[in-house]
């Protein structure tokens, strides 16, 4: 079933309007005197070869030239929720900006998910009119999610795959184009152990250097922030509002420990936070209610509008995570309307997190309240422009463009590895970023 933004759903999925199907024979013959199977190097992060592989299974159309042109990518979403999201959805967000913003550069981007619209710029294509968010967690609903996408993947033509699914990965040998796989977990446990599985058949997106450094033994083939829009207002001046916290309400977003420090810091709070889940709704209803009084105003599930006044008029973002966090979109998020950010020195925080700057790190629990009351003097429009110019989604979208790019060419040319990632050679980023071990 396939529907495009316009919200017409098809009974079958057919070729796009713009007539793009299988190429004619003459151009699926056309190898440039190259074999297609031909092995030039190895990737010297460990992971696979690059063209023997693989390479009798690549798309005939991709041995025309790459560079310049425009690429068709088919974007791979989980089941679950609808592309933006309407509430909580941080994955989702992240990539619905991501679609348009590679649809800015001129790219063309179809989106496969669930559901009867998105409210982005690509080509919709539904595998179910009925999002699979009630059976959230079961297996079956996301496989014969990615059993329909990969049939109509193998219909239509595509340059380059970007799956953010959990199944989807596993599947990339049998399609007939790369496929890049952004991690958006904590790639530990078993989440780790399965991509441990499938990284030699798919080219695996850190989305931070706390994340590779927490599973360093994975074929990494890039690291790409995330990016998001700065659109609305920044506030003028600092806020004296009251202090924010926005999560899902689990212990490893620590907001316990913010009723804790708003407390000591004698600052009102607000938890705005997620609870859908059986583990979330027990951690709320058994830790954090009996904790709750008169100086904390609890916000579930709220409406994007909503969270995004919180963000713009809290006087600060407060956020104690007691785990490793790959990324935290909530981060950029304050930052982008002029909020500045407390938080505990775990996970990515320090990448995102201009000390001094754009919010305060902490090394422990007992220097939160402080650090509520000296961020306050923080200069709003810096934290925007900290946003603008190392999480913008242009600068998002380009370094996925040139991964895209890269990653065809070793598909198709047999190359070998790049000498060093995208991020690396990015100027911009180049001060900031911090040493890998």
């Amino acid at each position: 079933m396939a529907s495009t933004n316009g919200h017409k759903v098809h009974s079958t999925p057919s070729v796009p309007p713009n007539g793009r199907g299988i190429p004619p024979s003459h151009e699926r013959a056309r190898t440039n005197g190259r074999a297609l199977s031909q092995d030039r190097g190895e990737r010297p992060n460990g992971g696979r070869r690059v063209g023997a592989e693989r390479g009798q299974m690549v798309s005939p159309h991709l041995m025309r030239p790459m560079s310049g042109r425009p690429l068709r990518i088919a974007m791979v979403m989980p089941p679950w929720l609808e592309v933006p999201p309407a509430g909580y959805g941080g994955m989702e967000r992240v990539c619905a900006s991501l679609i348009d913003g590679l649809i800015d550069l001129g790219h063309e981007v179809t989106l496969f998910g669930c559901g009867t619209r998105t409210g982005t710029k690509a080509r919709f294509v539904s595998t179910d009119a009925n999002l699979q968010y009630p059976r959230l967690l079961e297996a079956v609903p996301e496989l014969v999610h990615i059993a329909h996408v990969n049939r109509i993947l193998d219909q239509e033509t595509f340059d380059i795959i970007h799956d953010h699914s959990t199944v989807g990965p596993i599947t990339a040998p049998m399609r007939r184009v790369p496929t890049v796989v952004t991690v958006h977990d904590s790639p530990v446990g078993k989440v780790g152990e399965y991509l441990s599985q499938i990284d030699g058949k798919v080219s695996l997106i850190a989305i931070s250097h706390a994340q590779r450094r927490v599973a360093p033994h994975l074929a990494w083939y890039s690291t790409i922030h995330h990016g998001i829009e700065v659109p609305g207002p920044v506030k003028p001046e600092p806020s004296t509002g009251p202090v924010l916290w926005l999560g899902r309400f689990v212990a490893d977003k620590g907001p316990d420990l913010a009723i804790e420090a708003c407390r000591k810091a004698n600052l009102p709070l607000i938890l705005a936070g997620k609870a859908n889940q059986k583990d979330e709704w027990k951690y709320l209803d058994e830790v954090i209610r009996p904790m709750l009084g008169p100086d904390v105003e609890l916000v579930l599930n709220g409406e994007r509008e909503r969270t995004d006044a919180l963000l713009y008029e809290a006087r600060a973002l407060l956020l104690p995570i007691r785990w490793d966090e790959p990324f935290g979109m909530v981060f950029i998020e304050a930052m982008s309307k002029g909020t500045p950010v407390v938080a505990l020195r775990r996970g990515a925080v320090q990448e995102i997190v201009l000390h001094g700057r754009t919010g305060l790190i902490c090394d422990d629990e007992s220097e939160l309240p402080d650090a509520l009351h000296d961020v306050v003097g923080m200069d709003p429009e810096e934290c925007a422009d900290h946003v603008r110019t190392m999480f913008s989604v242009p600068l998002m979208a380009r370094r996925y463009e040139r991964v895209y790019r890269q990653v065809i060419g070793e598909q198709v040319e047999g190359l070998g590895a790049l000498a060093s990632d995208p991020f690396t050679r990015d100027p911009v980023v180049a001060a900031a970023r911090p040493t890998r071990p």
